[in-house]
C-alpha cells in the first residue's frame, strides 16, 4: 500500500492505515487544506470549486468525502459527476469557479485513487501552491476553521461534456466536413471509465457514424492494466482488424492521454501522438514553437525545426510543460505519453481534442494511418525503471550518474529534472517518479538496439551503486 504526496495532488491506495494510504483522514486533511487556500485567495466572497471523478469503483466514496469537506468549509460545489480531466479543467473556467478537484488516479490500477488539484484557470496548481498546501495539511492543520451550520456550502450538479465538445468543434483547426467525408470506421478502448461516455459523444458530433467500441461501460472495473501501453492493447488491435477500422484510439481512465493504433492494428506509437498533431498544426500555421518534456521523443523537435519553429523541453509534468509553453509562446505542446496540450482550447492534456485534430489531419492527408506514421523520423525509446529501497539515497545516485555522464565528452548534461544526457544521436534521462517510489530511466536512439544498449549501461551503473 502507498500514499504519495506531491505538489500536484495526493495519490494513494484505498484503505489501510491512515498516513500510509488514501484513507478518509487523508481525504479530509488535504481537501480542507486546499479549500482553506482557496478561501484565503477570496476572503470577501463565496467560493466555488468544481468536483469531478473518473469511473473507478472508489470514486463515489471519495467524492462524498470531498464534497462534504468542502461544504463544511463553506465552499459551494459544482458536482459534474463522471467526467474527463480535461472536461473538469474546462468546467472551472466556464463556470467561473475558484478551483477544481478531480478524483482520479489516472493510469494507476483500480485500487488507487487521487485528488488532482486545479487553480481558477483550470490548470494544475503550482509547485509553490502545492508545497504550501502540504505544509498546512501536515503541520498547521489547526489553523483551518470550519463553518457553522448557517454557512455551509451548497451543491449543484452540472454536466460540461457538451460544452467541452462544442468548444472543440469551434476550433478552426477541426474540420468536421473533412472527417464526415472520410467515412472513417473508428475503434476505441475506454478501459471501462469515463472515455466510454465522452468518446462516443465526440465521435458522433464529428460525424463519425461507424464506431467500434471496446470496454466502454464506465463501471470502473478496468478490463486490463489502465495505462495505454502496447502490451495492454492486444484486444483493440484484434478489434481493429476484425472491423476493418481505419484507426484506433485508446485513453486512460481520466482521458488525458491518447494512444493511437494503425489500420492494421499496429501501434502508431504513444510518443508520436503529439508529433503527428504538431505536424498538422505547424503546417497549417506556417510554423510555430512547441514544447514537450525532457523524457519525450526528439521527433517533435525535428518536426518543429522542419517548419522553422523553436522547440524547448521542460521538466516532466503537465504543470512544467504548460509553464514552458507560456514562456516560449508555443502554439502546441504535450508529453510523450500521449498528452496533447493545445492552448487555443485550454492549457491541459486533452485526449478529446487530440482525437478531433488527428482525425482532421488523417482525413485531409488522405493517407492510411500507418503511411502517415511512416513519414516521421524513426526514433526508438527504451523505458525502464528501478524500484527504490527505503534506504536508497536517490539524490546521491543521480549526482554520481551526472558525474559519470559528464566524463563523456560528447554528452550535454541537463539537471532541471533528474539527470538527462544528450548525445549526437541518442539521449538518456533518469529521474525520480512523482507518483511512484521508483527511478525512471528513459533512453532514445535511432535504433531499438541502440536505445536498449544505452539503457542497459545506465541500469548496470545504477545497480552497481
Amino acid at each position: 500500500m502507498a500514499l504519495i504526496k506531491s505538489v500536484s495532488g495526493i495519490r494513494g491506495t484505498i484503505g489501510g492505515h491512515q498516513g500510509d494510504n488514501l484513507t478518509p483522514t487523508e481525504m479530509l486533511k488535504y481537501t480542507a487544506a486546499f479549500a482553506h487556500g482557496i478561501r484565503l485567495e477570496n476572503p470577501s466572497g463565496i467560493c466555488k470549486i468544481v468536483v469531478a471523478r473518473d469511473a473507478r469503483i472508489s470514486g463515489e466514496l471519495v467524492r462524498n468525502f470531498v464534497i462534504s469537506t468542502l461544504q463544511s468549509l463553506g465552499i459551494d460545489c459544482i458536482d459534474i459527476g463522471l467526467a474527463t480531466t480535461p472536461t473538469a479543467e474546462i468546467a472551472v473556467t466556464e463556470s467561473g469557479a475558484d478551483g477544481g478537484i478531480i478524483i482520479t488516479a489516472s493510469h494507476n490500477p483500480r485500487h488507487w485513487n487521487a485528488l488532482k488539484l486545479l487553480n481558477k484557470h483550470g490548470e494544475f496548481i503550482s509547485a509553490e501552491q502545492g508545497q504550501a498546501l502540504l505544509d498546512l495539511a501536515e503541520n498547521r492543520f489547526s489553523e483551518i476553521i470550519f463553518s457553522d451550520v448557517d454557512s455551509l456550502g451548497k451543491v449543484t450538479k452540472s454536466d460540461f461534456l457538451k460544452r467541452h465538445i462544442e468548444l472543440i468543434l469551434k476550433l478552426k483547426q477541426v474540420d468536421i466536413e473533412a472527417i464526415k467525408n472520410a467515412n472513417f470506421t473508428v475503434a476505441f478502448d475506454a478501459v471501462n471509465s469515463v472515455g466510454g461516455i465522452a468518446i462516443p459523444a465526440l465521435l458522433a458530433a464529428l460525424g463519425v457514424n461507424k464506431i467500434s467500441p471496446l470496454n466502454d461501460d464506465p463501471t470502473g472495473e478496468f478490463a486490463h492494466n489502465p495505462e495505454p501501453l502496447p502490451e495492454h492493447l492486444t484486444e483493440i488491435s484484434e478489434l481493429i482488424n476484425r472491423k476493418n477500422a481505419d484507426v484506433g484510439f485508446v485513453v486512460d481512465p481520466d482521458v488525458d492521454r491518447l494512444a493511437i493504433l494503425n489500420e492494421d492494428g499496429s501501434m502508431f506509437g504513444e510518443e508520436y501522438t503529439i508529433v503527428a498533431i504538431a505536424d498538422y498544426l505547424l503546417k497549417l500555421n506556417g510554423g510555430g514553437n512547441t514544447v514537450s518534456n525532457l523524457s519525450s521523443s526528439r521527433a517533435l523537435r525535428d518536426v518543429t525545426y522542419k517548419y522553422g519553429g523553436n522547440y524547448s523541453a521542460s521538466a516532466v509534468g503537465e504543470v512544467h510543460v504548460v509553464a514552458e509553453m507560456k514562456r516560449s509562446g508555443a502554439i502546441f505542446g504535450g508529453e510523450g505519453n500521449g498528452g496533447v496540450i493545445f492552448p487555443e482550447l485550454h492549457y491541459g492534456r486533452d485526449a478529446l481534442v487530440g482525437i478531433a485534430l488527428f482525425l482532421t489531419y488523417l482525413a485531409k492527408s488522405k493517407l492510411k494511418c500507418s503511411t502517415l506514421r511512416a513519414e516521421y523520423p524513426a526514433y526508438y525509446i527504451s523505458k525502464n525503471k528501478i524500484e527504490l529501497s527505503p534506504d536508497t539515497d536517490v539524490d546521491a545516485v543521480l549526482t554520481s550518474i551526472k558525474q559519470n555522464l559528464e566524463l563523456m565528452l560528447d554528452a550535454k548534461v541537463t539537471t532541471i529534472d533528474g539527470v538527462k544526457s544528450d548525445f549526437e544521436h541518442a539521449w538518456v534521462h533518469l529521474r525520480k517518479s512523482n507518483t511512484e517510489p521508483i527511478i525512471r530511466i528513459y533512453s532514445e536512439s535511432k535504433s531499438e538496439h541502440g536505445a536498449q544498449e544505452l539503457a542497459g549501461k545506465i541500469l548496470a551503473l545504477v545497480k552497481k551503486m
